[in-house]
């Protein structure tokens, strides 16, 4: 497949999105790298391709655009806006190295607060109409229903706290709730220190880039942990029964109502997702057919915080999604200062779309 092939199937996407009123945006390639830091912290560092310059500081190649053109609405004012894009974004493949580290992506995105679950299922059905007749698997998830049953939990805030930033790394949030939970016991060496009345005893000299100050802080927190009731049998397995559902969409959402029986935190979390499958079938996709999954995006850069969804080759389970996205309210409120806009969106792998067909 010709670089030529995949970016006359990007031209072709981009104009069907702008056929639908979209504004076709460009962003720069080189983009900020205090700003992907400042979101998603250190951690950004092992995804993308960092590079220092000596008047803009440091600076990242364009791991998507959605942040890029966030930014650029928030400046516009625009209410509402509808925007498509395309070009190379660039991913470190680390632990895969036949998966590719830069390819094209083109991107349809909405700004739209008068009515979120049909926007939603607007940008769904738009991605799947661009798609075509090939061959594909639809997945769904919702990651707001879970901030919301985390937020509900009856534990420490600084508890709910370490387990909303951990949403988006799966193992690390069993790992923390299982310890919240009494399900796996304090590793000696932390309750050897946290039994200590001087932990600093025998230190020697203060080393490192934590203070003192910090590293007291740190103990009296672990140590305010350490006295926290565990979080209780019965929110831990409504819990994993939530990251662990996988049904069609309408079945799940008869789960849904019962868990909000017990969990009734989740309850407008459940609200939402009724009305965007309503509006889900008004634009002909059949929710009794739709897969729904728990834990589905929480691998996905963390700015996802409703909605989400991807389009997966139906017969090769081994490539990448052709299609992904979701909604992303929360990240419009920290690019914002605090001034949230209702917005989702969704991305297409030009060249896997070509694969699928048979265009190479």
């Amino acid at each position: 497949m010709t670089l030529a092939a995949t970016l006359t199937e990007a031209d072709r996407l981009r104009d069907f999105f702008a056929a639908r009123d979209a504004v076709v945006v460009q962003t720069d390639v080189l983009q900020s790298a205090d700003t992907l830091l400042d979101l998603y912290g250190e951690d950004i560092r092992g995804r993308s391709y960092l590079t220092a310059d000596p008047i803009r500081g440091e600076m990242v190649l364009r791991p998507d655009f959605t942040v890029p053109v966030v930014q650029m609405h928030m400046q516009s004012h625009a209410d509402p806006a509808r925007y498509t894009y395309a070009g190379k974004v660039f991913r470190k493949q680390d632990s895969d190295p036949d998966r590719a580290n830069e390819f094209v992506q083109v991107g349809y995105e909405v700004f739209d607060g008068v009515n979120p679950a049909l926007a939603d299922a607007e940008v769904f059905a738009a991605i799947r109409d661009a798609l075509g007749d090939v061959p594909l698997r639809a997945a769904t998830g919702d990651i707001g229903i879970l901030m919301a049953a985390v937020s509900g939990l009856r534990t420490s805030q600084a508890r709910k706290d370490a387990l909303a930033r951990h949403i988006w790394r799966p193992r690390r949030f069993r790992n923390l709730l299982d310890r919240f939970g009494g399900r796996t016991a304090v590793p000696p060496s932390r309750a050897a220190l946290l039994a200590a009345s001087d932990p600093f005893a025998g230190a020697g000299a203060d080393m490192g880039k934590r203070s003192r100050l910090e590293v007291e802080r740190r103990i009296e927190a672990l140590r305010a942990d350490a006295a926290t009731a565990p979080i209780s049998g019965e929110e831990l397995a409504l819990l994993d029964t939530l990251t662990g559902l996988r049904e069609t969409s309408d079945h799940v959402l008869s789960q849904l109502r019962d868990i909000a029986v017990d969990m009734p935190a989740i309850g407008p979390a459940v609200t939402r997702l009724n009305a965007r499958l309503d509006a889900l079938e008004d634009y002909g996709v059949d929710v009794s057919k739709l897969e729904f999954e728990g834990s589905y995006g929480r691998t996905s850069l963390e700015y996802y915080d409703g909605f989400v969804f991807g389009f997966y080759a139906a017969d090769d389970p081994t490539l990448p999604p052709v299609a992904t996205g979701g909604r992303y309210d929360a990240l419009t409120a920290r690019l914002g200062e605090g001034v949230a806009v209702p917005a989702v969106g969704g991305v297409i792998r030009p060249d896997l779309l070509l694969q699928l067909r048979g265009d190479i």
